[in-house]
């Protein structure tokens, strides 16, 4: 089987997912033994789903389990002794001392349950913000496990010759997801751009960070080739053609 049809078809991602039947299983493995480019983009593939199939475990702060079992502390019950009357003054000081006690252990018990109210709101917000993301991250993958994906490999030229990115394009659904935590890190004054060539033109496609995982960026019809230059921060309205970086035809 050509390495071409291979790409093209998505087997890769179907026999990353077991999807794949024996005769086509047993195709993609003498493919990946035998074809070196195969493995790269294998590699690259197995790399991303393991990454985006990572769990993130949250820990509580040890404060709240602290806050937690003080609340629930039984409160110490007060034991009245029957005594003689010439001692009641006595009892009268004790039991004062008593109440002073116990006011001093209620206002700390409040203080520490609107700490714990706090950190529990603090709790809740963080574990939203990771269920976000993995949501977003579930979505992504399913885009990028599909047999109408085609994985490309754009890597540098001369100018940056450790570059490498990764495009999964989807011409069905018109989508294209990039993972550019292969391109070296910029100074803070510049930024990566990704252009589509069409008929001699190049098309804004969106901005590249090496700090991301997965980029959406913007899909263009009748694309020629993909291109990745180095802008100004913020990006350009054009691209500037002496600091491309890497390009690859479709």
């Amino acid at each position: 089987m050509e390495k071409k049809r291979i790409l093209e078809e998505g087997l890769l991602e179907q026999y990353l997912s077991g999807e794949l039947s024996p005769e086509l299983h047993r195709i993609v493995e003498e493919a990946l033994h035998q074809n070196s480019e195969v493995r790269e983009h294998f590699d690259l593939l197995e790399a991303d789903f393991e990454r985006m199939g990572m769990e993130q475990a949250v820990v509580p702060p040890a404060q709240i389990k602290k806050a937690l079992v003080k609340s629930l502390e039984k409160k110490s019950m007060v034991r009245i002794d029957r005594t003689p009357l010439w001692i009641a003054a006595s009892i009268a000081i004790l039991f004062g001392i008593a109440t002073l006690w116990m006011f001093t252990k209620w206002q700390n018990a409040a203080g520490n349950l609107k700490v714990l109210q706090e950190q529990t709101a603090e709790l809740q917000e963080r574990m939203y913000t990771i269920e976000n993301n993995y949501l977003q991250t579930s979505l992504q993958l399913r885009n990028i496990n599909n047999a109408n994906v085609v994985p490309l490999v754009l890597y540098g030229n001369q100018k940056s010759p450790n570059a490498k990115v990764v495009a999964y394009m989807d011409h069905k659904r018109k989508a294209v997801i990039v993972n550019p935590q292969g391109l070296p890190v910029l100074p803070t004054t510049k930024t990566y751009q990704m252009w589509s060539d069409v008929d001699g033109e190049m098309i804004d496609m969106g901005i590249l960070s090496p700090d991301e995982e997965l980029v959406t960026l913007k899909y263009i019809d009748k694309a020629e080739s993909l291109n990745i230059t180095i802008e100004p921060a913020g990006g350009n309205d054009h691209p500037t053609v002496e600091e491309l970086i890497s390009f690859v035809l479709l």
